[in-house]
């Protein structure tokens, strides 16, 4: 009998997945669980729709990633904070500090927790701020810190 998977069975396969299984393994554990469905023509083409759908959003995603890789690294923020006169921040720069800068420069959100600022900004400077957009996508995006003038 052929049964379509709803959530991950260990042994048997993942979520989406159409598989073969015996009759009263799927009367008696996969459809009281709601750990699968029985599989019809219909329901299987409805499946590989959504697989082929999510291949292409995941495509276009990378894609994206690639072209927001290529703008980050063109960039040069400037940010502005209190310091005193050795060049020492008062508080310090940080990830969030950071993708507020990009949001006003450039237009584009990026998630704080793929912005790495360690250790923390805390001196007047030029930094190199690394950028994780998604695994292997890695940027720098040239960050300077200048006093704040009153």
């Amino acid at each position: 009998m052929q049964a379509i998977l709803l959530t991950e069975v260990e042994g048997l396969g993942e979520a989406g997945t159409v598989v073969n299984v015996a009759r009263g393994y799927m009367r008696n554990f996969l459809l009281p669980r709601g750990m699968a469905e029985v599989a019809t023509p219909a329901r299987i083409a409805e499946v590989q729709r959504r697989e082929e759908a999510r291949r292409a959003a995941a495509i276009r995603a990378v894609e994206q990633s690639k072209e927001l890789v290529d703008l980050l690294s063109r960039t040069i923020l400037t940010l502005k904070a209190k310091a005193g006169d050795d060049g020492r921040l008062f508080g310090s720069i940080t990830s969030a500090d950071v993708a507020t800068a990009i949001k006003e420069a450039r237009g584009v959100t990026v998630d704080r927790r793929s912005i790495t600022v360690e250790p923390p900004i805390r001196a007047v400077g030029t930094y190199s701020v690394p950028i994780e957009l998604a695994p292997g996508l890695t940027t720098e995006v040239k960050t300077i810190v200048s006093p704040l003038i009153d």
